[in-house]
């Protein structure tokens, strides 16, 4: 199993994430750092309790992660209005 997680949006300056930017993980959980662009521990501390499922077939929706095209959604944990550093919204896929 793969899961591509994909930068789909940006609020505020994040120092690490542009949009479009990708974390890739092999086998469900192995961090694939020749398709990755950069990762953040803020992205990994909000996407750590849904990989598990979602790598398994767990409906997004099931989670309350769908948005609008049933594709999971979390958002990075940088309180960005406090911070003056930015959010990044994370859709994450499953690829087989």
């Amino acid at each position: 199993m793969r899961l591509v997680i994909t930068v789909k949006e940006v609020s505020g300056t994040c120092p690490v994430y542009r949009r479009g930017d990708r974390i890739v993980l092999d086998e469900g959980y192995r961090l694939n750092m020749d398709e990755t662009n950069s990762v953040c521990m803020h992205s990994l501390a909000s996407v750590m309790p849904y990989y598990n499922a979602l790598g398994h077939g767990v409906e997004p929706a099931l989670l309350g992660l769908a948005d609008a095209e049933g594709k999971a959604c979390v958002q990075c944990l940088d309180p960005m209005r406090h911070t003056g550093g930015g959010t990044a919204v994370f859709r994450i896929e499953r690829a087989d």
